[in-house]
């Protein structure tokens, strides 16, 4: 059974991609004078799957923005709608975290 990645993790996992390509396309741009008949083609293919690579990573960041702004948008409405459930709710939550803080 997968987990479901959350907000924060996916956040991670974007910034993580985006240092990957960009590691790659350094290393792309330090072989580019290195001769050869395969290092050619192994540097046509390495650049194709790193322009798919960065389009994905575009794809999947703009679905995660998105998403987020769906999800700010539903607190912001369900606390107009129900705003003394919202107090109740942070109420608790901070008693809860005055209770955690207090046991240190």
């Amino acid at each position: 059974m997968p987990q479901q990645l959350t907000a924060s993790s996916k956040e991670k996992l974007v910034a993580d991609l985006k240092a990957v390509v960009a590691d790659a396309d350094d290393i792309l741009r330090a072989t580019a004078g290195a001769a050869g008949e395969k290092m050619g083609e192994m540097r046509q293919k390495v650049e194709a799957r790193l322009r798919d690579a960065k389009e994905r990573l575009a794809d999947a960041e703009a679905v995660l923005c998105d998403r987020a702004k769906e999800a700010a948008a539903a607190t912001d409405d369900f606390v107009h709608e129900h705003p003394w459930k919202a107090v109740g709710v942070a109420a608790a939550v901070g008693l809860a975290l005055g209770v955690l803080i207090g046991r240190r």
